[in-house]
């Protein structure tokens, strides 16, 4: 099973059009999850320092037998390590923890406005890309507001923006932008985690339409509007299951009942940008 497509990023890098979340895959058990599913076709593996589980995603990597230049290795650095040399060395410490020589998408996990500092940050991500240690850099968990902030300042915009995405909160506006400024949309939580996206009717009458789960319609959507989705599971028959969405494709009407599914007040857990923070 592979991804039958790639996603073009601004720099001239590419994506797969399906990622691996780790969170919270740790340790050894950790690992041989990671080490499952690069197995089983895996090659974006999404981390962070607040997963705790660089260590795991590195042992994975290193024990896996698939060479290191097919692999895009992300992680993210957190909020206690915003400002320009701190983002440096925070950089650093996480190729450490990884046991890798470079990153190839280093994103800012939030941009925790109160703080102030994430413009530091993308500065010395810039930075850090022009140096080597970093291939592609984004930001995580931004709004409109947040990215022009960071063009206007920087003149350089994310190649990706990760952000809580799924059929009850489609963030169509945002995925607009993001297509019109040429920035990848990845989508963290894309199954709705523990809302009740997967027994919803308009993902229950494509998944028997189709012969597929309502995990793999959802996963489907994803990739037809337009959004890498990084689901996460241990078992390595979810993960194969998560990773064969290829073979079908949802028409159109279907798509739109489900982008319908969204509400206003559909965040998982109200982490809206503008107030919610993570040191």
């Amino acid at each position: 099973m592979t991804s039958e497509t790639k996603l073009d990023l601004n720099d001239g890098n590419a994506l797969p059009s399906i990622g691996f979340g780790t969170y919270p895959l740790r340790g050894g058990e950790g690992a041989a999850a990671i080490g499952s599913a690069i197995d089983i076709g895996y090659r974006l593996i999404d981390t962070a320092v607040n997963y705790g589980n660089e260590d795991a995603v590195g042992r994975a990597v290193a024990e896996s037998s698939v060479p290191r230049e097919e692999l895009k290795i992300t992680t993210k650095v957190p909020g206690r390590d915003h400002g320009y040399d701190e983002t440096i060395a925070s950089c650093h410490r996480s190729l450490d923890a990884l046991q890798l020589d470079y990153l190839d998408l280093y994103l800012i996990h939030w941009p925790n406005p109160s703080v102030g500092k994430f413009v530091d940050t993308w500065k010395a991500m810039v930075e850090l890309r022009a140096d080597g240690p970093v291939r592609s850099i984004g930001v995580s968990n931004f709004t409109i507001e947040f990215l022009e902030r960071l063009e206007a300042e920087t003149g350089v915009l994310p190649a990706v923006n990760q952000i809580e995405l799924h059929p009850f909160f489609p963030q169509t506006e945002l995925l607009a932008y993001h297509r019109e400024k040429g920035i990848v949309t990845e989508a963290w939580s894309p199954l709705g985690k523990n809302a009740p996206v997967l027994t919803a009717e308009p993902v229950t009458h494509a998944a028997a339409a189709h012969g597929v789960t309502p995990g793999q319609v959802v996963l489907r959507w994803h990739t037809q509007i337009g959004s890498l989705p990084i689901p996460k599971s241990a078992s390595p028959e979810r993960q194969r299951e998560n990773f064969d969405i290829f073979g079908f494709e949802l028409d159109g009407d279907e798509v739109a009942a489900i982008t319908a599914l969204g509400k206003p007040d559909g965040r998982l857990f109200g982490g809206d940008p503008n107030t919610h923070e993570e040191m």
